[in-house]
């Protein structure tokens, strides 16, 4: 198929046994690929039931067909499983390498499946494929595991691996990648931990097949050069998203102290600028990327290096936690890395841990004597160990994530977990931001803001305001933003260089031979979304309305600093907007797709 490396590639860990089957063209027709492909495997092959951490559940890493070619962008690669963290559905994308190295191998999924006895690690060369004795590398970092693999197999190899926390069972581990890029959300890591896969490296030599070649050429040279072209272009390339910060911070939306407000005091010191000047050493991109938001620093005071910190890793274990220095952060962002735990989840889950012990609800008995005040260093470098290790009741605790950890404490904790259906909330403080608010609660994998960026269209229209075309502009978004994810492209040419979505059409086109709109392509992304919804629901007998609701501190507590203090959404405001939401989408009152939605989109055979 043009566009397409053309294969299936199936690993069982438990009998050691190595598949590989043609790409079927209706299933690239209905799915497309990247998270598309992961989401249909998930539903049919994963049966309902499976323990997140069993032989039965899979590993699903698929590409798209706009990825490993000159298209702007092109390195996006989607991670499925059943979430361990949430119970439902987990999907993870990762930039940087990998899925290019996947289509020159001829292939756009592989699927891990079984558990293999002891630690081992894959290597995919072309056709030459086999599994190899990890017994050394088990324990190891996963930036020190990424280090040993290149150099036992050579730079050629694009590397994916797991750190502790995976091996360890923390059901928010992450997948590493090109030494700084993460499949963070969801627990993808965790699954490749129970399987006992510490890493696989591939390695492919293959064309990818195109139907025309010079159109595609024209229309990838177009797409370029509207990124050369854009005003946006030079501030991103310089500063990333840290550029984000100092939006978060005037507008009240920087997470700070457990979202309790959404400026932070000191946060001048975490602004891209000061970032820029006292710890960035370079610039780095994925594959195919004209505008590089990657920036590799250097942390003098601790002997380190790390990709980052991004903007989210900023809010989340920066200002989340009271930290206002940029090494300090860089740092825990290193050691994030390194144990391999995502800074989103473990950045949450230990400023509630702060807020608990700072209410009393958590004592010094509870924290091994570690003083677990905002700002306090040193405690939170100890806790990431402690967490990827879970070590010690609190460390323990703490690898549950905020959801379970709130559970077991209870005392009223349960009201600052901020969270939605088990996954923590990304760093955007929505007390008073409706559309972003109703994006996390409706996000597909969990409170997470890739699937419908819309704090911008708050702004635009009216943070306050509760509507329907605000409603309507949320569910655009969540299929936009995650078709690029299908596609194995980055969103953030469009999203940040204003890259007109309908210039990927002829290039999309030009590579599969196959005509679509971006009319279609929503329609392969709401059958998606669909499909994902279903799964929730087969998973958790009680799934619905409730799952949808955001932490109470968001319709409950109005910060009490910064620009948003003495702002917040109302319950009934909260309610009104999933019923309106539940209606655009064709859903039931409790969130459930209506049979005429499920006809429509070729779903209605999936339901008993």
């Amino acid at each position: 198929m043009n566009g397409y490396g053309g294969n299936i590639l199936r690993v069982n860990l438990s009998t050691g046994k190595i598949t590989k089957t043609p790409t079927p063209v209706e299933l690239a027709r209905d799915y497309i690929g990247g998270r598309g492909f992961g989401a249909y495997f998930l539903f049919n092959e994963v049966p309902a039931g499976a323990d997140p951490l069993g032989p039965e559940n899979k590993l699903i890493v698929s590409s798209g067909p706009l990825a490993g070619l000159m298209i702007p962008g092109a390195g996006k690669c989607d991670f499925t499983c059943k979430s361990p963290l949430t119970g439902g559905y987990a999907s993870a994308s990762v930039g940087g390498l990998l899925t290019a190295e996947i289509k020159y191998a001829g292939l756009d999924s592989i699927i891990l499946e079984g558990a293999s006895a002891k630690p081992v690690y894959l290597v995919i060369d072309d056709d030459h494929i086999q599994l190899r004795d990890a017994s050394a590398l088990w324990g190891k970092g996963s930036i020190t595991v990424e280090k040993i693999l290149k150099d036992e197999l050579g730079e050629e190899f694009q590397i994916a691996c797991i750190g502790p926390a995976g091996e360890n069972g923390v059901p928010y581990a992450h997948i590493n990648h090109d030494y700084g890029r993460q499949a963070g959300r969801g627990g993808v890591g965790t699954v490749m931990g129970a399987k006992k896969l510490k890493a696989f490296a591939i390695r492919g030599t293959r064309a990818i097949p195109v139907a025309d070649l010079d159109a595609y050429r024209q229309a990838g040279m177009a797409l370029y050069k509207a990124c050369k072209d854009s005003e946006g272009l030079g501030p991103w390339q310089n500063l990333g998203t840290t550029m984000v910060v100092s939006w978060c911070d005037e507008i009240g939306a920087l997470p700070t102290r457990n979202f309790a407000a959404g400026s932070f005091a000191e946060g001048k010191t975490l602004y891209g600028p000061v970032i820029r000047e006292q710890i960035v050493i370079t610039d780095k991109g994925c594959f195919g990327c004209p505008s590089p938001c990657g920036k590799y620093s250097r942390m003098k005071r601790y002997g380190t290096r790390v990709e980052g910190p991004e903007y989210e890793t900023i809010g989340m274990v920066g200002s989340n936690l009271g930290i206002a220095d940029a090494q300090d952060v860089a740092q825990i962002n290193f050691l994030c890395d390194e144990w391999g735990v995502d800074t989103i989840s473990a950045g949450s889950t230990i400023a509630w841990a702060m807020e608990c012990y700072e209410k009393g609800i958590l004592t010094p008995a509870d924290t091994d004597g570690l003083e677990l005040k905002f700002g306090n260093v040193p405690a939170v470098f100890t806790l990431i160990e402690k967490i990827a290790k879970r070590e010690g009741n609190l460390g323990a605790l703490l690898a549950e994530g905020t959801k379970r950890a709130a559970q077991k404490i209870g005392k009223g904790s349960e009201q600052f977990a901020i969270q939605v259906k088990g996954m923590e909330q990304s760093a955007y403080a929505t007390h008073n931001a409706t559309a972003m608010l109703l994006a996390y609660m409706t996000a597909d994998v969990g409170a997470h803001h890739n699937r419908a960026w819309a704090i911008t269209y708050d702004l635009q229209v009216g943070r306050e305001l509760v509507g329907a075309d605000k409603v309507a502009r949320v569910i655009w978004l969540q299929h936009v933003r995650p078709m690029f994810d299908t596609l194995g492209a980055c969103r953030l040419q469009w999203v940040e260089l204003n890259i007109d979505l309908e210039m990927y059409i002829p290039a999309l086109e030009a590579i599969t031979g196959v005509k679509r709109s971006w009319q279609d392509l929503e329609l392969v992304s709401e059958r998606i979304w669909n499909l994902t919804r279903l799964y929730w629901a087969r998973e958790h007998k009680d799934f619905g309305r409730a799952w949808d609701m955001p932490s109470p501190r968001f319709y409950t507590e109005p910060p009490k600093t910064g620009t948003t203090a003495g702002q917040i959404t109302k319950l009934e405001d909260v309610e009104r907007m999933l019923d309106m939401y539940y209606a655009q989408r064709g859903w039931d009152a409790n969130g459930l797709p209506k049979p005429e939605t499920l006809e429509r989109l070729g779903l209605a055979n999936l339901v008993a």
